[in-house]
Parts: C-alpha cells; structure tokens; sequence
C-alpha cells in the first residue's frame, strides 16, 4: 500500500467519523425540547400548560415545514459539504440562542420566547443536516453493503443520543421547582456548542465529492411530479402520522412522569430526572428494536415489517390507556445521583416497549412510498422532509388534549396515527401509477 492510498484512508475514516458525529448530533439537538419542555410547563408564564411546554418541540418540527423543500435546493445549489458546514453554523447559532435565553437579565417571558426561536433555528440546521448525513455516508463508504452499514451505525449512534439527551437534561434539572431555570441545562448547550466547532473546522479541511445525484440532470423533463403517486401521497402523509407519533409518545411520557400527581415510590423528589431516564429507554428501545430488525430486513418485506409493527404499536398503546392508574411496574432508573428501582405506572412502561416498533417505520414508509418513482425521487425525498412538520403538530395536539382529558386520554392521538400506518401498509402502498413514465 502506497503513501497516497493510506493518506486517502485515513481522510476517508476522518470525514465518515465527523459524519457519525453529525448523525449523532441530528438526535442530540432534537431531543433537547422534550425534557426542556419540563423547565417550560414549570414557568409561571405557561402556568403548568403541557401544550405550551409543547411549543419548543413545535418550533424545532415547524423549520421542517419552513425548510424541508429550500434545503433540498441549497443542496443542488451549493453541494453536500457547503450544505453540511451551512448547517452547522446555523445548528451552533440556534443552540446559542437557546443558551442565551437562560440568562437572568430576561424575564420569564423573554426567556421563553428566545428559547422557541432558538428551537426553530436549530431545527432548520437539524432539516439541512438530514438530507445531507445519509448520501455522504453512503458515498464514503463506497456504496453498496459498506455505505449501508456506515448509514446503520449512524442511525445507532442516532438513537443512542437521542436516548442520553433526555436523560442527561432531566439530571441536570433534578427536582422541578420555582426556581428552576433554563440556565439548569446550559452544560449540554455548551457540549452542543463545542461539537458543532470542532466538526465544522475538520468538515472545512476535508476533500469530498458530492454523490451522484441519480440520473437526473439539467436536461431531465418532468412531465408529472411526485404527487401524481397516490403510494406516495398516502406515504408523505403516513410519515407525518409517523414522525408525531414518534415524537409525541416519549414527549408527553416526560410531562406525565414528571408531574407531582403521577404517583410512584420516590418519584416525587428529582421527577423531571426520572420523567427524563423514562423517556430515554423509549428511545433505547429504538436503537434495540434497529439493531434487532437489521438481523432479519432482508428476510421480511417492509409491508410485512410496518403492518407488524403499527399493530403492535396499537396493542400497547390500548393497554396503556386502558390498564389501571394504580397499576404500577418495578423499573431500574437513574434518579438523578443513582440508579435505583423505582416503582413507576406500568402505562408508562408500556408506552416504553413501543420504541421497538417505532424504531424500524421511517425506512417501510419510505421503502413503500418511494418505489416505482424512479426520476421523481429526489422530489420526493424533500416533500417527505417537509412533512417530519407532523412532529410539530400531533405532540401539540396531543398535549393539548392532555390538558383537558389526561394524560393516558392523550394518547388516543398516536394510537390513530398508527391505525392510519396500518392501513398504508395494508392497502395504501401498492404503486397504481405504473403508466406515468420514470426514466
């Protein structure tokens, strides 16, 4: 091996771990508004409202709405890496600006107004960093089964943040009181912060090629558009139901555990930290239920795999509405200074098991909803990113009707967005638009 080949080698393992890093940080700087929200609902502003503790969620899914299509034509525009080191600078100053809303020369008021802008701002650099994470990926490790793997450790260190953040924020808030301030969560801002510098310095002195962007050219004439697929109309809309479902169950989770009325054995001290772990082992479901399934994809259609998971998913959810409030469940957690067995609802638990079903819906919905567009796909792809919009919507409604009906009521929300899931996957997905030409 020459001097040349192993100095390629070696550029290549730095720009797949700084795209690992940014994989990481997708769901790092997600995750943040769901146990934030906790900070939120405790402001006298907000008045214990789980709607509006909701709206941070909402303004980080909004950007998507905001930004799913223009990103995909920066993309185009300016290229992967430019694309990727934008978002980054747009995710450093929308983390910032969270940061800043802490500071006590605010009001309350103030404080939480420039933390939703700072949730919008990073959503928009979250948006951006989605479309371009999984083709780098892909291109550096070669295409074929090594991209496939690089973009399946990424997806695992995806949820393995997406299962630390809550935790790491619901400890560092502790005990939720009058006191408690945004200013309580400014550690993982500034980890957020010092990531975001430091991969973008090594992004910037890095040599990548953009992929190649299918057989789509300036010349390419598109005599119909994505939405002339009725399988892909019914898929966009099923990856909305999709996104709120994923979002708003561990999401609303967080607020039920963490409120003084849920009752449980120590979980009246340090609730949000509880509420926060809670909410975590549903996304370590996820990377348990990725890890599994990757085992066995080949073998199951994803039609097969989605109707499984949704009635699953739905069986769960029932029994989580339905099983008693004084039901409780032994479950080992961090309460804050220690692992501890705390006694907790066991709604909560089985609302926990439904991560594993969740964790494989993005890529059946899209499997199923993409296939047969052939020339079409590239549109199709950043419609389906504007309508990750619906991880903005259906947490809000359902915290809204957790305000006026409870918590465990709440969730009849979710348990209808997987019905809609199911359906697709029974009778939605079948492609009977094979007329309209896609080449």
């Amino acid at each position: 091996m020459n001097e040349n080949t192993t100095q390629k080698e070696n550029k290549n393992l730095v720009a797949i771990v700084t795209m690992m890093f940014l994989y990481a940080m997708i769901a790092f700087v997600t995750n943040l508004a769901a146990p934030i929200g906790v900070v939120m609902k405790n402001d006298p502003e907000v008045g214990g409202s789980n709607t509006l503790a909701m709206l941070g969620n909402f303004m980080n899914f909004f950007a998507y709405l905001f930004m799913g299509i223009p990103a995909g034509k920066i993309l185009m525009k300016i290229g992967y890496k430019k694309t990727a080191m934008t978002a980054i600078v747009v995710g450093f100053f929308g983390v910032f600006i969270q940061y800043v809303s802490g500071f006590d020369t605010f009001t309350g008021y103030a404080n939480n107004v420039i933390y939703l802008i700072g949730a919008f701002v990073s959503g928009i650099s979250v948006c951006m960093l989605n479309i371009v994470v999984n083709p780098m990926l892909n291109l550096l490790g070669g295409g074929g089964n090594k991209g496939n793997q690089l973009n399946m450790i990424g997806g695992t260190l995806n949820s393995l943040f997406g299962t630390l953040t809550p935790v790491i924020v619901g400890a560092l808030i502790g005990e939720v009181t009058k006191s408690t301030n945004f200013a309580q969560i400014n550690l993982v801002l500034y980890i957020a912060m010092a990531v975001f510098a430091v991969v973008f310095v090594v992004l910037s002195r890095l040599t990548i090629n953009d992929p190649t962007i299918g057989k789509v050219t300036a010349e390419t004439k598109f005599e119909r558009s994505a939405w002339s697929f009725r399988h892909f109309v019914l898929g966009a809309t099923a990856i909305f139901a999709y996104v709120g479902a994923e979002v708003g169950i561990p999401g609303t989770l967080n607020f039920y555990i963490a409120d003084p009325s849920t009752k449980g054995a120590g979980m009246a001290l340090n609730a949000a930290a509880i509420g926060g772990f809670v909410a975590g082992t549903y996304w370590l479901m996820m990377l348990v239920g990725r890890t599994l399934v990757s085992f066995v994809a080949n073998k199951i259609s994803s039609r097969t795999l989605l109707m499984t998971a949704t009635a699953t998913s739905m069986v769960l959810i029932l029994s989580a509405m339905t099983v008693p409030k004084t039901s409780m469940s032994p479950m080992l957690l961090f309460t804050g200074s220690s692992f501890e067995v705390t006694q907790i609802p066991l709604s909560a638990l089985l609302l926990v098991l439904v991560g594993l079903c969740t964790s494989v819906m993005w890529p059946c919905i899209f499997n199923l909803a993409t296939e047969g567009l052939g020339k079409y796909t590239a549109q199709a792809s950043g419609i389906f990113m504007m309508m990750v919009f619906g991880g903005g919507i259906l947490p809000l409604v359902q915290n809204a009707v957790a305000d006026s009906a409870g918590y465990m009521t709440s969730y009849i929300i979710p348990l209808i967005a997987m019905a809609w899931m199911f359906c697709y996957a029974l009778f939605g997905s079948k492609n009977v638009n094979k007329d309209i030409k896609i080449d």
